[in-house]
């Protein structure tokens, strides 16, 4: 197996790059820094930018190389870097809406097998945020995972497994603690050789503790999380890709406390499954499942076979989720 192997190129990949044409090489974009970003291909690890042309050309924020991106590159020997020349067509994308007024999407990381949805077994939990990650991942088109991290400092770990598999839309759920390795093994199933797995959750959850424990090393700096509400602080500043020991790759992103809306549709529907699937009983094909005569959802609510949180967030998510699409005015949300 090649470098480019380790790092998941397949036939696939082959296919759509489609050959050497004018000096072209493969390779992956594997660390994002402020615009500066790494590469890696057959010919090892080295810096790479885009072009003049690439940026003109770009609508949006999308347009542009993220981490996990397989591109096509030309080498500048005089400068010992790479042109970024194309990006294959991905495979999946995590995004989100960027910062700002602007209505623009921000892709966190690109052609994700796997993403683990991080939070900590503290006073942080918060099953609504679950749902809101839950639903971003799901619509990428990537696996997700609900991991519960610091079991170590938790006394009753299960009111918060209860809420998490409530959350979880089907989902598995793992409860671990990064810190003294525990529970660690249930990884094993995702974590394979040439898989991707990226790690999103808010800042303090121990998204750096669990890559230091998986890679083996410490990789990564850790900060001690607020006595006052148990938040944390970034320490994750930067988008990378590791490699794995056992094999398989792993994706950093800096903690994400604000993880906005920009194309949600399908994954609001598999995040609430059990309120999309009583939508057509309704009597209304456009119930809302607020106050319309004859709304299945709500008799189920009334039933108790479907939480009333669960259905009130849904309501707010999709909210949400419309306000955003009239800001982008139905704009590329794939």
């Amino acid at each position: 197996m090649g470098i480019l192997e380790d790092w998941g190129w397949d036939a696939r990949w082959a296919e759509a790059f489609g050959g050497g044409a004018g000096g072209l090489f493969p390779a992956r974009l594997i660390e994002e820094r402020r615009g500066l970003f790494q590469i890696m291909s057959e010919r090892g690890a080295g810096p790479a930018r885009t072009t003049g042309s690439m940026r003109h050309k770009a609508n949006d924020r999308a347009d542009l190389p993220a981490i996990g991106d397989w591109i096509c590159a030309e080498a500048l020997p005089n400068e010992g870097a790479a042109l970024i020349r194309r990006i294959l067509p991905r495979r999946t994308k995590l995004s989100r809406r960027a910062s700002g007024e602007t209505a623009q999407e921000q892709v966190i990381a690109a052609n994700l097998d796997v993403v683990l949805v991080m939070t900590a077994l503290n006073a942080d939990f918060n099953p609504r945020r679950l749902e809101r990650f839950l639903a971003v991942s799901l619509e990428s088109g990537a696996a997700p995972v609900l991991v519960l991290n610091k079991l170590d400092a938790c006394g009753e770990p299960e009111p918060f497994l209860e809420q998490a598999r409530r959350a979880a839309g089907g989902a598995p759920v793992v409860a671990l603690s990064a810190k003294t390795g525990a529970g660690l093994d249930a990884l094993a199933a995702w974590i394979k050789p040439g898989r991707t797995i990226g790690l999103i959750g808010s800042s303090g959850v121990g998204k750096s503790t669990l890559i230091n424990r998986l890679t083996g090393g410490e990789r990564m700096k850790t900060a001690a999380t607020r006595a006052s509400d148990e938040r944390g602080r970034h320490t994750t500043t930067h988008r990378q890709l590791f490699m794995l020991p056992q094999g398989g790759l792993l994706l950093d992103t800096p903690g994400m406390r604000e993880m906005r809306f920009w194309d949600s549709e399908q994954g609001l529907k598999k995040t609430f499954d059990e309120i999309d699937s009583l939508a057509p009983s309704c009597r209304f094909k456009d119930c809302v499942h607020d106050s319309e005569p004859g709304c299945a959802v709500k008799a189920a609510v009334k039933a108790g076979t479907v939480a009333a949180d669960r259905l009130e967030s849904w309501s707010r998510l999709r909210r949400e989720a419309r306000q955003a699409r009239r800001k982008r005015g139905g704009g590329r949300g794939k």
